[in-house]
């Protein structure tokens, strides 16, 4: 991070430089961890733009309307951009959508005049769109970055006037146990992007027969996936709104959104509306939604198109039941968390605790170790050892310790949990938390995919708006599963189901046989069918090249044995319904295709075969891929000239995601650090407050104050009149009271008055968690841990539960000089430092609900 850009383009114009780029305040990139220059920031609300008088963000809306019907969502955003200036704009959003969703149409819309996108290849529609930017046409342009982030432009929005453009895509539902699952991601996480290669010269991609590849950037481009983020204390300006129409075609029995306060309106028992509560919701985290169904299991069912783009087919085969193994083989497990500043606060905290959890669970004769990764890497052991209870003791206070802080240099630790597979008894089950907000996410996929031999990858999200595309592809690429786990989600659950995936597969090694129907190009591939560890069920997509009706085979392995089930099907030659399959199935073999060349990808030099086949079905299909992008064109010239200013749209930090851990330590913590060790005799509680620090030399005889003034203590008068406020409170070295006399020149001692009932009585406050109860006078030093309590310079770490979290609420306790490290609308908390003498203050407040130790 290297600080706040102000970019100023007020006129720029009219110096002759055409078109100019014009950033809003924001933080720039996050380069892992550097300071953050301190600028007078705007209030909250709408965010202005730099040297623009009155004018805001040009996106000003996103309406999502979802329709699901059984196993398909078809998923509609319209994104309202307004130009509130006096000069002609072109916007550029970065934004997510679901990285399995096959994305089929666009359209532009000015007035009542409706423009289709046209699909081409991705250089072609860029020359399109430039074209027609400096000839005055409004025009827009859909990139891919990455499968779940992708780029909109819109060129020439006159002044006063609003365009709007509509993104659809399809994309099958995730079910598990009985219950469905739609995601809906809303913000794109602040991505970390390792430096450039230091040598000069090409890179090798480490396959066997690998290949020479030039380039020294690994992550080339990093502009194009880190939008700049609003600064703390400010809105982007822009809001959503969500609504799903829910056709389950089976009984609905419950509904439940994860993040988001959300109305349901049941139509009858198989349908359903659902809306956000708040229409004009910050976009900041994923909207999760999840419905149960009636009956333990769906089963198994077959869809079928055929059109002008020929014949395809879904087949959804539910998994066999659970089978517990009399023997469980044992695993030797390596537990990677991820501890870099993005995981700071919330995200690490829920991290621990999951992971913790797992360690607990292990099998007696499992081995095990734990490492973490930051900037760089830890190990908790030298190399795994027996799951005793001496060792777990080791590993889970390895584990409390830990902070979020740094970049997040994945490779090394995925390399670090893959090597020296050299245990003969055991199967390695590599277990992975984190939120995945990296730049070089296909470079780790490559590597997993080259350097997984026989180990299992199981991956775990941390957090409320995680990188789905690198977690679920992690797990595909390392033949494990994938878990989402958010900072509502219940960890012991997590913790359930991942331990008996990894006891006892669903169904391994499993294979089709088609019995002779005439199916052809199955996705995913015969020979790349995954083994089921979940009870998910397995969807298999692909061609037919004739109408006729047979017997579908499955078979594999269970812990009872052998496993086979026959599946009754009937493939038409004619059938207009399901249309979207069609898409489904070109999205699935665009998935297969980019996984051949992960790494090409990412350094910009992809195989030109792989391109060329991805391409050619991007085209065929009318589907944004990574080469391929949406152009759409208005036809008549409205501004003459095509000059324009460009205003990126800036996004929300993710939602319980520190801009303090992601970057660097900024204005709000320039607080002056307590001596360590202070003198001796003097209890060091309550010593620290607003910057100022006591100091001097601890004996029977009055000792001198010397107070360090911060920027925030700066309208206090002096050390006097903080340390009355305070009541300070200390000792000699005999043990006797300390207390300020009126001039507070000097301490002098006072007899220690008795507790009576009533004092007593207020030490217990219903809105304090027990473990806090008192802690200013347990405390005897700097530093404090104990049962999870962790005191740092007189401060502890909480989680500050608010009946109301507006942004008036936050900066009231930001001028009461609690230091706030991150903040989560899901459940209306703060992670934060208080001072331990002020705690009771922060349970008086009619806003706050509860306090407790930071820790899930």
């Amino acid at each position: 991070m290297n600080g706040i850009r102000w970019i100023y383009g007020k006129r720029l114009r009219l110096l002759g430089l055409g078109t100019i780029t014009l950033a809003l305040a924001i933080f720039g990139p996050w380069s892992g961890g550097g300071s953050v220059a301190s600028a007078a920031l705007p209030n909250s609300g709408s965010l202005q733009v730099v040297g623009l008088e009155g004018a805001f963000c040009p996106l000003e809306h996103t309406d999502v309307e979802v329709d699901i019907s059984g196993f398909i969502a078809r998923v509609t955003l319209t994104q309202r951009f307004t130009n509130p200036y006096k000069e002609p704009i072109e916007a550029v959003y970065t934004f997510p959508m679901s990285s399995r969703g096959a994305v089929d149409a666009m359209t532009m819309t000015i007035g009542d005049r409706v423009i289709k996108g046209r699909i081409d290849r991705r250089e072609a529609a860029r020359r399109i769109y430039e074209a027609a930017r400096a000839a005055g046409h409004t025009a827009s342009l859909l990139d891919q970055e990455r499968p779940n982030i992708f780029t909109q432009s819109v060129a020439n929005i006159m002044p006063g006037n609003s365009v709007e453009i509509t993104i659809s895509y399809v994309e099958y539902l995730k079910y598990e146990a009985g219950e469905y699952e739609f995601s809906f991601p809303m913000v794109v996480g602040p991505r970390y992007n390792p430096a450039p290669f230091s040598h000069v010269g090409p890179v090798f991609d480490e396959s066997p027969g690998g290949t020479l590849r030039t380039g020294r950037d690994p992550v080339p481009d990093r502009s194009r996936i880190t939008p700049p983020v609003t600064p703390e204390g400010t809105r982007a300006g822009h809001d959503i709104s969500l609504t799903v129409k829910l056709n389950a075609g089976v009984a609905i029995q419950d509904i439940f959104s994860d993040l988001h306060e959300v109305e349901i309106e049941r139509k009858d028992s198989e349908r359903a509306v659902i809306a956000l509560k708040n229409q004009k919701e910050i976009p900041n985290r994923d909207f999760v939604l999840r419905y149960a169904v009636a009956g333990k299991a769906i089963g198994d069912s077959i869809l079928t198109h055929a059109g002008e783009k020929g014949n395809f087919f879904t087949l959804i085969l539910q998994p066999p039941d659970r089978v517990t193994p009399d023997e469980v083989t044992p695993k030797e497990m390596i537990f990677v968390i991820d501890k870099s500043g993005s995981m700071s606060g919330f995200p690490i905290e829920k991290a621990k605790k999951t992971m913790r959890l797992a360690i607990e669970r292990m099998n007696p004769n499992d081995t095990f170790n734990l490492v973490t990764f930051a900037g760089g890497l830890g190990y908790c052991f030298d190399k795994p050892v027996l799951n005793t209870r001496e060792n777990r003791a080791k590993a889970l206070q390895y584990l409390q310790n830990l902070n979020g802080g740094g970049g997040t240099e994945m490779m090394a630790a995925i390399r670090a949990a893959l090597s020296n597979q050299n245990d003969p008894e055991r199967l390695r089950v590599v277990c992975f938390m984190t939120d995945g907000f990296i730049g070089n996410d296909m470079a780790i996929l490559d590597a997993i995919q080259k350097h997984r031999q026989t180990a299992r990858v199981f991956a775990f999200g941390i957090g409320n708006g995680v990188n789905r595309f690198l977690l679920e592809n992690m797990a595909r690429e390392g033949r494990g599963a994938s878990e989402i786990v958010t900072l509502e989600s219940d960890a012991d659950a997590a913790v359930q189901r991942f331990h008996e995936r990894i006891q006892s597969p669903l169904l391994t090694d499993i294979t089709i046989d088609f019995g002779g129907l005439e199916i052809v190009d199955v996705r995913p591939s015969p020979d790349k069918i995954p083994d089921l560890f979940a009870s998910r069920p397995l969807i298999l997509t692909g061609r037919y090249t004739k109408a006729g009706g047979g017997i579908i085979t499955v078979r594999g392995k269970t812990a009872a044995g052998p496993f086979e089930r026959k599946v009754l099907v009937d493939l038409p030659g004619e059938e207009s319904a399901n249309d979207v399959l069609a898409s489904l199935w070109a999205r699935n073999s665009i998935d297969e295709l980019m996984a051949q060349d992960w790494l090409g990808t990412q350094l910009g030099h992809p195989d030109p075969n792989m391109r060329e086949k991805v391409t050619k079905l991007g085209l065929d299909y009318g589907l944004v891929t990574q080469f391929t992008s949406f152009v759409a064109v208005e036809e008549r010239v409205v501004n003459e000239g095509g000059e324009t200013i460009t205003i990126q749209v800036p996004v929300e930090m993710t939602d319980g995601v520190s801009y303090e851990g992601v970057f660097g330590v900024g204005r709000a913590r320039k607080v002056a650090a307590a001596p360590s060790p202070l003198p001796r005799g003097i209890a060091q509680s309550r010593v620290q407050s607003l910057g100022y620090v006591v100091s001097g030399i601890a004996s029977a005889a009055p000792m001198e104050l010397r107070a360090i003034r911060s920027e925030e203590a700066e309208r206090f008068s002096g050390a006097r009149r903080l340390l009355k406020d305070m009541a300070f409170d200390a000792r000699n070295e005999a043990g006797e009271p300390l207390a300020l006399r009126d001039d507070a020149d000097r301490i002098q001692p006072k007899p220690k008055p008795k507790p009576d009932a009533a004092a007593i009585a207020e030490q217990i406050n219903p809105k304090l968690a027990p473990e806090l109860r008192n802690l200013a006078a347990r405390v005897t030093g700097a530093s404090y841990h104990l049962k999870g309590v962790k005191v740092e310079n007189y401060r502890v770490e909480v989680f500050i539960r608010l009946f109301d979290d507006s942004t008036a609420t936050i900066e009231a306790l930001k001028r009461m000089g609690i230091e706030i490290v991150s903040h989560t609308r899901s459940s209306k908390t703060v992670f934060a430092r208080v001072r331990v003498d002020q705690l009771e203050k922060v349970t008086a407040l009619a806003y706050v609900r509860y306090v407790e130790p930071a820790r899930y």
